[in-house]
């Protein structure tokens, strides 16, 4: 086998599932992670479609239902807490809607695949890549530690604001395409008993402020749950690494608003996890210069409101690696074959989440809240067929191949 040696950069979803695979095809795998260890906190992902038989392929379906959120639908309120439109997971399916049966907190599921490899796979905490050159035989990093290593492979896992992309192809700029809001989350405490449901407020706009969404996503230990705000807003400018301005952004784009929102806002100032973020798109031609090769949000994040980016690292993941088994290490054949079976599930899923948009989170007038949550009311009357088919279609999209024969264990 030819280039046996290779680098992840991200220890998220998509990277160590990669070094999972890698790992049982005979391949020596490193996977640098600029956190100091696996994080914790974090907000709830979706696994979908094809993603499930991957998951069960690496064998962790018995641990992520065993982290399951307990999430059973989502459910929108009025000020007063009182349910106007409900959602649950059974109206959808298993991949379809809001919230699939298989949700999760991401870094619980990361956590997973990190105790999933952590004995065969090295992990490099509290580091990161500061320059790659690749020639004809190999790439050399150099890490902020200040050690220097030759890899075979280079693989950007590494988030929407990808070092490695940004390296080896240029600046963001080329590849973000803004989808005009912000999210932001955080866990929190709650006296609100929602058994299960995530809960969501919405305010259309008005008054001079645009349309906004709070909300409380389940966690299983009893007064938590994860805190999320959805803002309709042109860019704004902000230090990324002051994180207690970002709070500010947020305390004064929801400041004054009702039902559990004072609450909430007043643990954001406590959270150790907060996460604040424009909602964005990556979109890039080819997914391969030379050695290098993204993976997941760092090459095709279609939405963090899409509710399938999860789904796409997974599968995008077990692909790379099979074709990098099946292809003995050869890139030049691996790359390619890799991208040929990820383009279209990327391509719907990016589409998918151009036309959802904001999913009636952020509406412009009190009609468009209106006939959100009409809709919603009337979803679950409505047959199984017509239900939830375009998540479904797109989440399945790929027919996973079978390089089991490969695994060297």
């Amino acid at each position: 086998m030819k280039n046996r040696s290779v680098l992840i950069s991200g220890a998220g979803i998509g990277g160590p599932t990669l070094a999972y695979w890698l790992h049982r095809y005979g391949f020596d795998v490193t996977v640098v992670e600029w956190a100091p260890a696996p994080r914790t906190g974090g907000h709830a992902v979706d696994i979908r479609g094809t993603a499930r038989d991957v998951a069960a392929r690496t064998g962790i379906v018995p641990a992520v239902r065993a982290a399951h959120t307990g999430a059973r639908g989502m459910a929108f309120v009025d000020q007063d807490n009182r349910r106007v439109a409900t959602l649950g997971t059974d109206v959808f399916g298993d991949s379809g809607g809001p919230v699939a049966e298989l949700a999760i907190l991401r870094t619980d599921l990361a956590r997973i695949l990190h105790e999933a490899t952590r004995d065969g796979v090295e992990y490099l905490f509290g580091d990161s890549i500061v320059t790659a050159e690749q020639d004809d035989t190999g790439v050399d990093v150099r890490f902020e530690s200040g050690t220097s290593r030759r890899f075979d492979l280079l693989v950007g896992a590494d988030g929407v604001r990808s070092t490695v992309r940004r390296l080896a192809f240029g600046p963001d700029e080329r590849y973000l395409r803004d989808l005009g809001c912000y999210v932001s989350l955080y866990s929190t405490t709650t006296t609100l008993a929602h058994d299960g449901w995530q809960l969501m407020y919405t305010m259309p706009a008005g008054d001079g402020r645009p349309g906004r969404t709070a909300g409380i996503y389940p966690r299983t230990e009893p007064g938590t749950g994860l805190a999320g705000f959805f803002l309709r807003s042109a860019p704004l400018r902000y230090d990324r690494r002051d994180v207690d301005e970002q709070k500010r952004i947020v305390t004064r784009a929801f400041a004054g608003d009702g039902w559990e929102i004072p609450q909430l806002l007043s643990t954001i100032g406590d959270a150790s996890d907060f996460y604040f973020d424009r909602v964005q798109q990556v979109q890039v031609d080819g997914w391969s210069r030379g050695r290098t090769v993204l993976l997941g949000d760092a090459g095709y994040c279609a939405s963090p409101l899409s509710g399938i980016g999860t789904s796409l690292a997974l599968v995008g993941a077990y692909v790379l690696a099979g074709e990098l088994a099946a292809a003995e290490g050869d890139h030049t054949r691996a790359y390619p074959s890799y991208a040929h079976q990820m383009r279209p599930f990327v391509d719907r899923a990016q589409e998918f989440a151009r036309r959802s948009g904001d999913n009636g989170l952020m509406p412009d007038t009190r009609a468009q809240l209106r006939m959100r949550n009409l809709t919603v009311r009337v979803l679950p009357y409505l047959p199984r067929a017509l239900v939830g088919r375009g998540m479904e279609r797109v989440a399945g999209t790929v027919e996973l191949q079978d390089y089991a024969a490969l695994a060297h264990r």
